[in-house]
C-alpha cells in the first residue's frame, strides 16, 4: 500500500536534520533545542511574516479558494486499484539523490477516444510554441505563461499557464508545493496535480512526473507580439524546504477524503475537501504520506490512521504563519454558506454578538457537518520516518487561525461565488501558549474512542501532535450563531428580537439538551435548534409580560459554573462541566489527557462540556463527545453517502477488515463455520432439502429437485396494469395545471398549437427500473393511445422512450431533441422519474474531474434547449422533492402537482386496497399488536456495539454488515441442521428465515415469501451474497429459495430452476422469458439483497413480506436519505389489515369519531363491483390497469369484482361498523385480541395469509364466501421492518413525544438551512405546506444544479414556466398517474382541435308551403325576378325557437295537434350538440394563440392598452325621441377605417366602401358583433375565419362590461352602448347597431356626395353576426358521375370570407333588404336537394340592408325571439329576406355569457333563503301588496307572456285554426297557441285570413297606425280574449277609448295588472277581457 515507490523513500534527509538537532542540544546552553521540524521546514533566513505582505494577495486567496475547493482527483475503485494515478505531487522536490535508483512510473492509460499525439492535448488541440507564437492567449490573472519540455519532442516547447504561487521567485525560494494549471489548448482548466496536467498535454513521462524537471522556461512576449522562450525557471534552491507544516497546509489538498480514514473512518469523520458530488476518491497512494504511525504499534496495516489536513493557508508566499488544516469540504467553502446543513467551518473562531452584527466573526464561515478533524504530521511521510519510528514528532501544530478581519460582519467566504471574498484585510493574531491542544499519543488505542469537538461559542485552540485521533465538527456551530431576521420572521416566530440568549444561556441549554439525549441517540442540530427557538420564545413571552428587557434574565458570568455543574448533576455521571479561567485549550488538554490514561473499566462521560469563564474576553465553551457511540455516530454523520461508501470500499480494498472477518470465521459456538458446512455437505452427500410441498428435513436427490415443477396455477397476485381512481384524480390535476400553465398569459405554452402528444422518460441508472418503466409503458397502451406506435410494433419500440442517466444519453438525448426541434406541432413532454436523485450541477462535477455520471441529469433537464423549446413539457417526478424545494427552484410552487390526500379521496371506502405509506408504517406503532410491523432488533444492536468497541477504526456499517451476514447464516444453519445455534442467533432473524425456508414448504407450488436486505456499499452486499449463497449451497437449499444481488447497474440473473418455476407459474410466458423486474419475482421464495447508493423506486412484489434495513443507521440523518430507505417497504395493502386496529386501538375521541365516520360514509360511496375492467370515454381509452406501483389488488382486480357480488361494502358499513354496531366494550376487546392475532400471523409463517383474514371477517361480518372465491379474500398485507435502533428513534417518534421525527431533519444533503431560527415543520402539514415550508427556509449549496438560478438583481427568482413536479409518496402509484396523463393530454389536444357545434334538425318543416317557382340548383346567386315571385315562409325552422309559439300560415291551420300528455318542464331540453374538428377557417375565442394572428390579437405589449382612443359618437335617433350617445373605442393600427376632423382628432364617421369596389382582399361590409358575459369565450378573432385579410370588425359591448371586453380583446374596435342599456336584452344592441349604421350610411352619403360619388353607389350593407359562429360550410350537389346514387350533396368547409365575398358578389344586391344562410346539421347533406335559396326567417349571420330597412326596426325593448320579430316586420313591409342555402354556419355550444336569463329575485332581500319566484308572480294587481322584483319590466313581461297561456289565452291552446291575432308585433306566448302576425301600415304584405276566427288579441304598445276600423275587420270566436299591454296607466285607458274595445270586449277592474316592479322601475301595465 502506499505509493508506487513506496520502498525506496530515502531517509536521509530527516537523519541529517535529526542528527543535527541532537548535535545542537548537546552543545547549546538554553535548554530547548530547536525542533527538528522547524529545521526541516523553516527557513531560517525568510523576512518576518508582516501583515502587509498579506494584503496584495488578498484576491489571490479567495480565487484560489474558489479555484481549489471545486477539483479533485478521483479514482474508480470497482479496479481496487491501490496506486494512486494523480500521483502525491509533492513528493516534488527534485530530490531522488543521484545515487538513487529511477523511480519507475507507469503512466495512466489516455481516456478512450482521446488524442495523444505529441505536442497536441487529449482533447486535440495544439500545444507547441512554434504554432502559438502570433496567438493571442487569455490567461486568468495569477498565472503566468511557461514552457514544458516533452522528452519525445525535444525540438519543441509545449505552452502552458500556470499558477504563479506555484513557480518559485528569482531566488529560487517561495514556490507552493503542488501544482495549479489550465490548459491552453483546449482550454480546460483546474488542473491540480502535475501528473494529471503531464497526462493531458501528453508528456508520455517514462519517471515521475515533476513540475521541477518539465516546467522549464517563462514564455514572454516580444515587442511584435510574438510569444518566444524566456529566462530559464529557476527551481535551485528548492531542495531546502523553506516552508513550515503550516505552509504545508497552504495547500488544499484534494485528496484528503474519507477513505483515507483509520479504520471505521470515524478516525476523520468529517467532511473532506470534496464536492458533495463525491467526486474525488481517496488515492490509496497518499497513504504513504499519511503513513505515520503515531501510535506506537508496529503493524503496518493499523498504520493508516492519519489524515492529511486540508488547509486554508492564510500564509500564501511560504511567509511562515500556522495556519489551521482544517479538513475541508470544498463545495461548501466555495459556497461558504454560513448556515448550510452540512458546510464545513473555515476556522471556529466565533465572536461574541456585537451589538449591532449577529453574524459569527468570519472564522465561522462554517456549516454543520464539516469537520475540522487535523489529521497527522506534515503532508507526506518524510525521508527517514519509519513506520515504527520510535521518535515522536515533537509538537506537530495544527492551529486553528484566529484570523479576524477588521472590517466585515458576514462570515468569512459567506458569498456564493468566486466574487473577491474577503474584503477585510486579514491580521494574523500572535499564538498564545495557553491556547494549543496537544492530542495525547495513541489516543484512540488507549481509550477506545476517537473524540469529537463540536465547536461552540468563541474561540477552538490550535491542536498540535496526534491529530489524526480526534475530530472536529461544526454540527451545533450554527445554533449558537443566531441571524439577524426580518421583522416578519421575527413575528412569525413570536420573537421580539434575534439578540436574545446571551452565551450563559446558550451554555446551560446545551448542558441541558446533552442531559436528556438517551444512550442511544447523538445530538441533532434540528432538534436543538428547536430548543433555542422555544427558551427564545420564553423569553419573549416573560419580557412581554415581566415589560423589561432580556437582560434581567441573563446569567451572571459568577453564576454560570455552578448553574452548568448543577443541570450536569442529574446526568448520572454521563455530562461533565469542565471549568477553566484562561482558555478552553486547558479544558480540553484535561479531557484528552483523563481519557487517555483511563482504565478500561471505568465508564466515561458521553458528553464533557468546556467552559472557559475568562474575564477578559467573557464565556467561550465547546463540547468534547466521548460516549463510545455518540462520537462514533456524530463522526460518521459528517460524511455523505458517497464519501461513506467509499470509507468502506476503501477499507475492504486495502484489508482493513481483516481482524474483523476473522473474528467472524467461527460460529457464536466458537467452531470453525467453513469447517462445520463442509462436514455438513458431506454428510448430505448428493441429496438436496427438497424444493417445496415438504418439510426441511425431508431430502431429494439435485436431478429430481430440479425436475419438480409446480402441479396447477398458484393464485398469485399477479400485477395486470390499471388506472385507479386517485391516479386518475392525479393525472387530471396535472392536466389542469398544464391548462392553468397555457391560459397564464405569459405565452409560454400554446395548447392549441399541438396536434400530438410525444414523450420520453428519463430515470436513474437501474437496468431493473428501466425495465419496470418499459413494462408499464407496454401495459398501459400509451403508445398505442397517443399514436406513436402501431399495434404490433409497440412492443418492441417502447424501449426508444425511456432512457436511463448513463455515459450513453447524450447521444439518445440529442436524437430526441432533434424530434423535439422537427416536430413543432407536437407536445413533448420529458418526463424525469426520481428526479431527486443526482442533483449535482454538471459545472461542479465537470470541475471536479468526478465520477463520470454525476451532474448528467443537470445537463439534460437544465439545457438551454430543453428551456427554450416551446413545445417541451417537463415533468420532473418525486416521493422525495425537497432538494427540487429550495429557494432557487426552478419549478414554481404553483406548478407542482401533489398525490391527493387518502382522506380527501370521496371513494376511500370503495377502493379495495389502501395505501400504506411512512405515515401509515409511523402509526401502525400505536396499534398495540404484539408484532408491530417497524421493529428495532434490540440484540442485534447490542452485538454491534460490543462490537464496536472492539474495533474503533472501521466504519460501523462494515461492522453491521459483518455481523448480520453472520446472524443470517446462523439462523439457516439452526433451522436446518445446528439446532444448537437457535440461541446465537437474534430472534428477528431467526423468525424471518423460519418464515423464508418453511412457507414453500407448506406450498404445493413452492410459492413462498421475500425477504430484501439493504446493504448500500456495493462491495459489502456482494461479499454478503457471496457468504450466504455459499451456506446455502452447502446446507442443501439451493432449490428452496434464491438469493439475488439487487445491483442498479446490472440486470438480474436468477437460476434456471427458478425461472422454470416462475414461467410454469405464470403459465402463458414465451420460451425465452426472463424476470427482468422484481415485479417478475412474484412469489418467489428469495433473498434479495439490494445495494446501490439510494434506492431508485423499484416495485417490488407483493410477495415481499421483510425488509431488512438494520445497516442504515446514523449515517442516514437527512430526510430524503432515511425516508426512502423506508420507502421500499410502502405498498397497497388490503382494507382489512389496516381497518381493525387503527379503529380499535386509537383511543383518541377524534381519531374514534374519525373512524367511525370513515366507516360509515361508504355506504354512500358503494363500490360498483360490476363495473367494467376499463370504461374508454371515462378512464383510459384502450387500456385498464391495475395499480401502477405493482401493487394490485388480489388477483387481478376484476376476477374479484366479477366473482365477488357478495362482497358488499354497504353491508359491511350497515351492519358492522356502524356505531352502533356493537357495544363499544366488547368490541373493543375481540378486536384487540384480533389485531394481537392478526399482527401475529403476520410475522410468523405458520399460519398461510389465508386463515389471517378469518379472524378479521368475523369483525367485519363478510357474507359467507364459496370456495371458489377464496382468492378475493387473499389479504395484501404491509411488509414488516427491522431498522437500525438510530432510524427507528426518528421514525417511530410519538406525537407527544419530545424525539425528533423524520421529518424535521435537513431534507436533503445537497441543500442547507437558511436560518437556525425557523418555525417547526409540523408532520401534519399537507405535502404542499412542506413545499413552501422549504422553499422558505432551505437553500441549494453550491454544487447542486439549482445554485446556479440565483434571484436576480430585481429580487425575482426565474421559474422555468414549462416545468412540472409531480410528488407523490414512494409507491404510491405516480408512473400510471403520469402515463394516464399523458393520455388525456393528447385526448385534450385533440378536443382543443375540436368544437362543439350544435346539430338540430329543422322544425316545422311540415308546415311549409312548398314553393311553386322552381329554381335551377345549380345557381350561384338568386335572380331578382324569380326569387320576387317566392312566397316568404312564415314558419320558424331554427330548432333553437322549438318552445315558441308557431307563427299561422294557412298550412298551420290543417295540421293537427294533440294537446301534448307531458307538462312542459321548466327546464329546457339539451340541445343537440356534435364534435367537430376546427379547421384553418374557424373563429377564435381568447384561448388560442399562433404566430399568424398574435399581432391581430395584441397590440404591442409595450403599449399597453393606452393605444386605443375613446370617441364620442352622438346622433338623433326619432324611435328614441333623443339623443343618443355611444362610445367607440378604436386602437391606433384601426384608425384608417374612420374618418376624423381635420383639427382635433373629432369623430366624424365609418368609412364605407361603394357597390361598385372589386376588391379580392377585401369584403366590403363591417361586421358588428353584440356580445355579452364572453370576454373570453366569445368566438371574436376572425383573423383565420377571414383569411388574414383586411376587414371591419366592431364588438358591441355593455358599458359595464367594457374594461373586460378592452382586456382581453386590446386590439378590438369597440362600440360601448350607453349606460342605460345595462340590463337591456338583445333588441336593444341590434336596435342600436341599425340606428348608428343608418346614421353612418348618411353621413358618408354626404362626405362622399363631396367628393363626386352618387349617394347610391354607396355600400348599403352590414354584417350582424353572433358571437359562437364557429366554421362555415359550403354545400354544393353531387356530380352526377359520382359513385352515391343517393341524392344530396357533399359539403365542404369553407372561410367566412369566401362566404361573405360571395354573398356581396350577388347581382342587384341593394334590392335585398337580409341575406343570410342556413343552420349547419348533420341531416343538411343527406337530404334531397332543395331549392338553392329560400324566403325565410335568418338569424345568427345576417347581411343587412340598412337603406332598405330604414323604416323596419328592431324592438329595442325585446328580450327573446327580436330576429323573428324583426324578420316578420321586414315581410310585411315587402322586402325581401333570402336564405342562401348552399351555406351553412355551425354554431358553437358556449356554456357561458351570452343570452341568458336574469336571476329575479325580490327588490327587498327579507331572508337569505328565498324559495325561486315562479313566472306567473312576474305579475301583480297594481298597488297590491305583492313583492317587487328586481328585473327589467318588459324581460318579466315577456318570460309571464310564456308561461300564462292557460290564463291568458284559454280558447287558443291546441287550436291552430283559431290563432291569437297579433297585431305589429311578434311576441312569444307559449308552444302551444299560434300566433297570427298582421302589420297595420298600409299596403303591407299579410298573410290571408279570410274565414279566421280568431281565439285572442294581442296589443303590445300600439301606435297610431293601429285604430277601431283595423280592429273591426277581424272576426273573433264568442269568449275569445284579449290582452292589451301598454308603458303605463294612462295610456292603456287611452288605448281602450281610442279602439273602442269596450264595444266588443268585457273588462273587469280585477283584470288589470301590472309586471312586478316597483315605481321607480317602470313596470309595464296590461288589461285582459273577453269578446262578448
Amino acid at each position: 500500500m502506499g505509493n508506487s515507490y513506496a520502498g525506496q523513500l530515502k531517509s536521509a534527509r530527516f537523519e541529517e536534520a535529526l542528527h543535527n538537532s541532537i548535535e545542537a542540544s548537546l552543545r547549546c546552553s538554553s535548554v530547548v533545542p530547536r525542533p527538528i521540524f522547524s529545521q526541516l521546514y523553516l527557513d531560517p533566513d525568510q523576512p518576518p511574516f508582516l501583515p502587509e505582505d498579506v494584503k496584495p494577495k488578498v484576491e489571490d486567496l479567495d480565487k484560489e479558494l474558489v479555484h481549489r475547493y471545486s477539483q479533485n482527483g478521483s479514482l474508480d475503485f470497482s479496479t481496487n486499484q491501490t496506486v494512486n494515478e494523480m500521483e502525491d505531487e509533492e513528493e516534488d522536490e527534485d530530490m531522488s539523490d543521484s545515487s538513487s535508483p529511477p523511480i519507475p512510473y507507469s503512466q495512466k492509460p489516455a481516456p478512450e477516444g482521446s488524442c495523444t499525439t505529441d505536442g497536441f492535448c487529449q482533447a486535440g488541440k495544439d500545444l507547441r510554441l512554434v504554432s502559438l507564437c502570433m496567438e493571442q492567449i487569455d490567461i486568468p490573472a495569477g498565472f503566468l505563461l511557461v514552457g514544458a519540455k516533452s522528452p519525445n519532442l525535444p525540438e519543441h516547447i509545449l505552452v502552458c499557464a500556470v499558477d504563479k504561487r506555484f513557480l518559485p521567485d528569482d531566488h529560487g525560494k517561495n514556490a507552493l508545493l503542488g501544482f495549479s494549471g489550465n490548459c491552453i489548448g483546449c482550454g480546460e482548466r483546474g488542473f491540480r496535480y502535475f501528473t494529471e496536467f503531464s497526462n493531458h498535454i501528453n508528456l508520455k513521462l517514462t519517471t515521475q512526473p515533476k513540475k521541477q524537471k518539465h516546467l522549464k522556461y517563462y514564455l514572454v512576449r516580444s515587442s511584435q507580439g510574438v510569444l518566444s522562450k524566456g529566462p530559464l525557471i529557476c527551481w535551485k534552491e528548492c531542495r531546502s524546504r523553506q516552508s513550515s507544516a503550516a505552509n504545508l497546509s497552504a495547500k488544499p489538498n484534494p485528496s484528503v477524503s474519507p477513505s483515507a480514514t483509520p479504520e471505521g473512518g470515524s478516525a476523520n469523520g468529517y467532511k473532506s475537501g470534496f464536492t458533495q458530488t463525491d467526486s474525488s476518491v481517496f488515492s490509496p497512494a497518499k497513504s504513504s504520506s499519511a503513513a505515520v504511525n503515531l501510535s506506537g504499534t508496529q503493524d503496518p496495516s493499523r498504520n493508516k490512521n492519519i489524515v492529511k489536513p486540508l488547509a486554508l493557508s492564510v500564509q500564501l508566499v511560504g511567509k511562515a504563519f500556522a495556519a489551521a488544516p482544517l479538513s475541508l469540504r470544498a463545495t461548501d467553502v466555495a459556497n461558504g454558506n454560513a448556515n448550510g446543513g452540512r458546510n464545513n467551518a473555515l476556522s471556529t473562531t466565533v465572536s461574541r454578538p456585537m451589538p449591532h452584527s449577529t453574524s459569527p466573526s468570519p472564522g465561522c464561515a462554517a456549516g454543520d457537518q464539516a469537520s475540522m478533524s487535523s489529521s497527522g504530521p506534515p503532508k507526506k511521510r518524510h525521508r527517514g520516518w519509519s513506520p515504527g519510528s520510535p521518535v515522536p514528532p515533537p509538537g506537530l501544530a495544527v492551529p486553528v487561525p484566529t484570523i479576524r478581519p477588521s472590517t466585515r460582519t458576514e462570515p468569512l467566504l459567506s458569498v456564493p461565488v468566486p466574487q473577491s471574498m474577503l474584503t477585510g484585510i486579514l491580521q494574523p493574531q500572535p499564538i498564545p501558549a495557553g491556547e494549543t491542544v496537544i492530542v495525547p499519543e495513541n489516543l484512540l488505542n488507549n481509550s477506545g474512542v476517537r473524540p469529537v469537538i463540536l465547536i461552540g461559542y468563541g474561540t477552538l485552540p490550535y491542536f498540535y501532535g496526534n491529530v489524526g485521533d480526534i475530530v472536529v465538527s461544526p454540527l451545533l456551530v450554527n445554533c449558537y450563531k443566531i441571524p439577524q431576521l426580518e421583522n416578519k420572521d421575527l413575528d412569525l416566530l413570536g420573537l421580539s428580537s434575534s439578540q436574545l440568549l446571551s452565551v450563559e444561556n446558550m451554555i446551560l441549554l446545551t448542558i441541558q439538551y446533552l442531559v436528556q439525549l438517551g444512550p442511544d441517540q447523538i445530538p441533532l442540530r434540528e432538534e436543538f435548534e428547536q430548543i433555542m427557538l422555544k427558551a427564545m420564545q420564553e423569553f419573549t413571552l416573560r419580557e412581554r409580560s415581566l415589560q423589561m428587557s432580556a437582560q434581567c434574565i441573563s446569567v451572571s458570568p459568577g453564576q454560570l459554573p455552578w448553574l452548568a455543574r448543577l443541570i450536569a448533576s442529574v446526568s448520572r455521571d454521563l455530562v461533565h462541566v469542565v471549568v477553566t479561567q484562561n482558555s478552553l485549550a486547558e479544558g480540553i488538554s484535561e479531557t484528552l489527557r483523563s481519557l487517555n490514561e483511563m482504565k478500561h473499566q471505568q465508564k466515561l462521560p458521553d458528553y464533557v462540556v468546556a467552559i472557559c469563564a475568562s474575564k477578559i474576553r467573557g464565556n467561550e465553551f465547546c463540547v468534547v463527545v466521548l460516549g463510545q457511540y455518540q462520537s462514533r455516530a456524530l463522526a460518521e454523520s459528517m460524511l455523505t453517502t458517497s464519501e461513506f461508501l467509499k470509507e468502506i470500499s476503501y477499507e475492504l480494498i486495502t484489508g482493513k477488515v481483516s481482524f474483523l472477518a476473522s473474528h467472524f470465521k467461527n460460529t457464536s459456538l466458537g467452531d470453525d463455520l467453513d469447517k462445520l458446512l463442509e462436514k455438513m455437505l458431506q454428510q448430505r452427500g448428493e441429496s438436496v432439502i427438497i424444493p417445496f410441498n415438504g418439510d426441511v428435513s425431508e431430502c431429494v436427490s439435485s436431478q429430481e429437485a430440479i425436475a419438480m415443477v409446480s402441479t396447477q396455477e398458484p393464485d398469485l397476485d399477479v400485477d395486470t396494469f390499471q388506472i385507479y381512481q386517485p391516479q386518475l384524480t392525479v393525472a387530471r390535476k396535472l392536466l389542469s395545471q398544464v391548462c392553468a400553465i397555457a391560459d397564464s398569459g405569459n405565452q409560454s405554452l400554446d395548447l392549441g398549437h399541438f396536434s400530438k402528444v410525444d414523450f420520453i422518460v428519463i430515470v436513474p441508472r437501474s437496468e431493473v427500473l428501466v425495465q419496470q418503466t418499459l413494462q408499464r409503458i407496454r401495459q398501459s397502451g400509451v403508445l398505442v393511445d397517443l399514436g406513436l406506435e402501431d399495434n404490433g410494433t409497440a412492443y418492441q419500440r417502447a424501449e426508444k422512450y425511456v432512457v436511463r442517466l448513463d455515459n450513453e444519453i447524450q447521444a439518445k438525448f440529442e436524437v430526441f431533441m432533434r424530434r423535439v426541434k422537427q416536430n413543432p406541432y407536437t407536445l413533448f413532454v420529458l418526463v424525469h422519474d426520481n428526479a431527486h436523485v443526482d442533483l449535482t450541477s454538471a459545472i461542479s462535477s465537470s470541475l471536479s474531474h468526478g465520477e463520470p455520471n454525476h451532474g448528467l441529469a443537470d445537463r439534460v433537464i437544465n439545457c438551454r434547449e430543453v428551456l427554450e423549446a416551446f413545445n417541451l413539457l417537463v415533468l420532473q417526478v418525486s416521493s422525495f422533492p425537497y432538494a427540487l424545494q429550495t429557494q432557487q427552484s426552478r419549478i414554481s410552487s404553483s406548478n407542482e402537482v401533489h398525490w391527493i390526500q387518502s382522506d380527501t379521496v370521496d371513494d376511500a371506502a370503495s377502493e379495495e386496497k389502501l395505501y400504506f405509506g411512512l405515515n401509515e408504517y409511523s402509526k401502525s406503532l400505536q396499534w398495540g399488536v404484539t408484532s408491530p410491523l417497524l421493529r428495532c432488533d434490540e440484540t442485534f444492536e447490542k452485538m454491534v456495539n460490543t462490537l464496536l468497541e472492539r474495533y474503533p477504526r472501521l466504519h460501523s456499517m462494515v461492522i453491521r454488515c459483518y455481523l448480520l451476514i453472520q446472524q443470517y447464516s446462523q439462523a439457516l444453519m439452526a433451522l436446518t441442521t445446528m439446532a444448537s445455534l437457535r440461541d446465537h442467533s437474534t430472534p428477528e432473524t431467526l423468525s424471518i428465515m423460519d418464515d423464508l425456508i418453511t412457507s414453500p414448504g407448506k406450498d404445493k407450488n413452492g410459492c413462498g415469501h421475500m425477504l430484501v436486505i439493504r446493504v448500500p456499499s456495493v462491495q459489502l452486499a456482494m461479499l454478503a451474497k457471496e457468504r450466504l449463497q455459499e451456506v446455502r449451497d452447502k446446507l442443501g437449499l439451493q432449490y428452496r429459495f434464491e438469493i439475488l444481488l439487487g445491483n442498479p447497474a446490472s440486470e438480474l440473473t436468477v437460476a434456471k430452476h427458478f425461472i422454470t418455476r416462475l414461467k410454469a407459474w405464470r403459465g402463458n410466458e414465451q420460451d425465452d422469458w426472463i424476470p427482468r423486474t422484481y415485479q417478475d419475482l412474484e412469489g418467489l421464495p428469495c433473498i434479495v439483497i439490494l445495494t446501490g447508493k439510494d434506492p431508485l423506486g423499484e416495485t417490488f412484489p407483493r410477495s415481499l413480506k421483510y425488509c431488512d434495513l438494520r445497516l442504515i443507521d446514523s449515517s442516514y440523518l437527512t430526510r430524503t436519505a432515511l425516508e426512502q430507505e423506508v420507502g421500499l417497504a410502502c405498498c397497497y395493502v388490503s382494507k382489512e389489515a389496516i381497518r381493525g386496529p387503527v379503529v380499535a386501538l386509537d383511543l383518541s375521541e377524534k381519531e374514534q369519531e374519525k373512524a367511525n365516520c370513515s366507516e360509515n360514509d361508504s355506504d354512500e360511496l358503494l363500490i360498483d363491483l360490476d363495473r367494467p375492467q376499463s370504461n374508454s370515454s371515462a378512464v383510459t381509452g384502450t387500456s385498464g390497469s391495475l395499480a401502477d406501483n405493482g401493487v394490485s389488488s388480489s388477483s387481478a382486480a376484476d376476477k374479484s369484482q366479477k366473482q365477488a357480488p357478495s362482497l358488499n361494502f354497504q353491508a359491511v358499513a350497515h351492519s358492522s361498523v356502524d356505531e352502533g354496531a356493537y357495544s363499544s366494550f366488547t368490541a373493543r376487546e375481540t378486536l384487540k385480541q384480533e389485531c394481537d392475532s392478526l399482527g401475529n400471523q403476520m410475522a410468523s409463517s405458520t399460519t398461510p395469509k389465508l386463515s389471517s383474514l378469518s379472524s378479521v371477517s368475523q369483525t367485519f361480518q363478510w357474507p359467507a364466501q364459496s370456495a371458489k372465491d377464496s382468492k378475493a379474500l387473499r389479504v395484501a398485507l404491509p411488509r414488516i421492518v427491522i431498522l437500525s435502533k438510530a432510524a427507528y428513534c426518528l421514525l417511530s417518534s410519538q406525537k407527544n413525544g419530545n424525539l425528533p421525527s423524520s421529518s424535521s431533519l435537513l431534507p436533503h444533503a445537497d441543500v442547507s438551512w437558511l436560518s437556525s431560527l425557523r418555525p417547526l415543520l409540523h408532520k401534519d402539514m399537507s405535502s404542499e405546506e412542506q413545499s413552501l415550508y422549504y422553499r422558505q427556509w432551505t437553500t441549494a449549496r453550491q454544487h447542486h444544479a439549482d445554485f446556479s438560478n440565483q434571484a436576480e438583481a430585481s429580487g425575482t427568482r426565474t421559474f422555468h414556466p414549462r416545468r412540472l413536479l409531480l410528488t407523490g409518496p414512494p409507491q404510491v402509484g405516480k408512473t400510471g398517474s403520469y402515463l394516464q396523463f399523458l393520455r388525456i393530454l393528447f385526448r385534450m389536444l385533440i378536443r382543443l382541435l375540436e368544437v362543439d357545434v350544435y346539430d338540430e334538425e329543422e322544425i316545422n318543416t311540415n308546415h311549409t308551403e312548398n314553393s311553386e317557382v322552381t329554381q335551377s340548383s345549380n345557381d350561384h346567386w338568386p335572380d331578382i325576378e324569380i326569387f320576387s315571385k317566392i312566397s316568404f315562409d312564415l314558419s320558424v325552422h331554427d330548432p333553437k325557437y322549438r318552445n315558441i309559439s308557431p307563427v299561422y300560415t294557412e298550412q298551420l291551420s290543417r295540421v293537427k295537434q294533440e294537446a301534448s300528455k307531458e307538462t312542459k318542464s321548466e327546464e329546457p331540453k339539451k340541445r343537440e350538440t356534435v364534435s367537430m374538428m376546427l379547421t384553418k377557417y374557424a373563429a377564435y375565442n381568447t384561448f388560442h394563440h399562433c404566430e399568424q394572428c398574435h399581432q391581430y390579437m395584441d397590440i404591442n405589449p409595450a403599449a399597453q392598452v393606452s393605444d386605443s382612443t375613446l370617441h364620442a359618437f352622438t346622433f338623433s335617433s326619432s324611435m328614441l325621441g333623443e339623443e343618443v350617445q355611444l362610445h367607440f373605442i378604436i386602437p391606433k393600427s384601426k384608425e384608417n377605417h374612420f374618418v376624423f376632423s381635420k383639427q382635433g382628432k373629432h369623430l366624424e364617421s365609418m368609412r364605407l366602401p361603394l357597390v361598385s369596389d372589386k376588391n379580392l382582399n377585401a369584403v366590403k361590409s363591417p361586421i358588428f358583433t353584440p356580445s355579452s358575459g364572453r370576454h373570453e369565450h366569445g368566438l371574436l378573432n376572425l383573423y383565420h375565419a377571414m383569411e388574414g385579410i383586411s376587414h371591419l370588425h366592431l364588438l358591441v359591448v355593455k358599458e359595464y362590461e367594457m374594461p373586460l371586453y378592452r382586456k382581453y380583446w386590446p386590439n378590438h374596435i369597440m362600440l360601448v352602448l350607453p349606460g342605460m342599456f345595462n340590463n337591456a336584452g338583445v333588441g336593444a344592441a341590434r336596435f342600436l347597431i341599425k340606428e348608428l349604421s343608418y346614421h353612418n350610411l348618411e353621413l358618408e352619403r354626404n362626405r362622399l356626395e363631396e367628393l363626386g360619388v352618387k349617394r347610391q353607389c354607396v355600400w348599403p350593407f352590414i354584417v350582424v353576426m353572433d358571437d359562437s359562429c364557429v366554421l362555415w360550410n359550403m354545400h354544393s350537389p353531387h356530380e352526377q358521375s359520382s359513385q352515391s346514387l343517393e341524392p344530396g350533396s357533399f359539403s365542404k368547409n369553407v372561410s367566412l370570407k369566401s362566404v361573405l365575398q360571395h354573398i356581396e358578389a350577388t347581382p342587384k344586391i341593394v334590392h335585398y333588404a337580409i341575406l343570410g344562410v342556413q343552420k349547419w346539421n348533420s341531416k343538411l347533406n343527406t337530404r334531397k336537394s332543395k331549392a338553392p335559396f329560400s324566403r325565410c326567417h335568418v338569424r345568427d349571420f345576417i347581411l343587412l340592408n340598412i337603406d332598405l330597412t330604414q323604416n323596419v326596426q328592431y324592438d329595442l325593448n325585446r328580450y327573446f325571439c327580436e330576429d323573428v320579430d324583426f324578420n316578420l316586420r321586414t315581410n310585411s313591409s315587402g322586402l325581401l329576406i333570402c336564405r342562401f342555402n348552399n351555406f351553412s354556419v355551425m354554431k358553437k355550444h358556449i356554456q357561458v355569457g351570452g343570452q341568458k336569463d336574469f336571476v329575479v329575485k325580490p327588490k327587498i332581500m327579507v331572508s337569505d333563503s328565498v324559495a325561486p319566484i315562479m313566472p306567473l308572480q312576474y305579475v301583480c294587481a297594481p298597488d297590491s301588496e305583492h313583492t317587487l322584483l328586481a328585473a327589467p319590466s318588459q324581460f318579466l313581461l315577456e318570460k309571464f307572456l310564456q308561461h300564462a297561456t292557460y290564463k291568458l289565452f284559454p280558447k287558443a291552446i291546441h287550436n291552430f285554426k283559431n290563432p291569437v291575432l297579433a297585431i305589429d308585433c311578434y311576441l312569444n306566448i307559449g308552444l302551444e297557441v299560434a300566433i297570427c302576425y298582421i302589420s297595420s301600415r298600409p299596403h303591407s304584405v299579410n298573410v290571408n285570413c279570410e274565414g279566421v276566427f280568431f281565439s285572442g288579441l294581442l296589443l303590445y304598445l300600439c301606435d297610431s297606425f293601429v285604430g277601431a276600423d283595423l280592429l273591426k275587420r277581424f272576426r273573433f270566436l264568442k269568449g275569445a280574449t284579449l290582452c292589451v299591454i301598454c308603458q303605463d296607466r294612462s295610456s292603456l285607458r287611452q288605448t281602450i277609448v281610442r279602439l273602442e274595445l269596450e264595444d266588443e270586449w268585457q273588462f273587469r277592474l280585477r283584470d288589470e295588472f301590472q309586471t312586478a316592479n316597483s315605481s321607480d322601475d317602470e313596470p309595464l301595465y296590461f288589461l285582459t277581457g273577453r269578446h262578448i
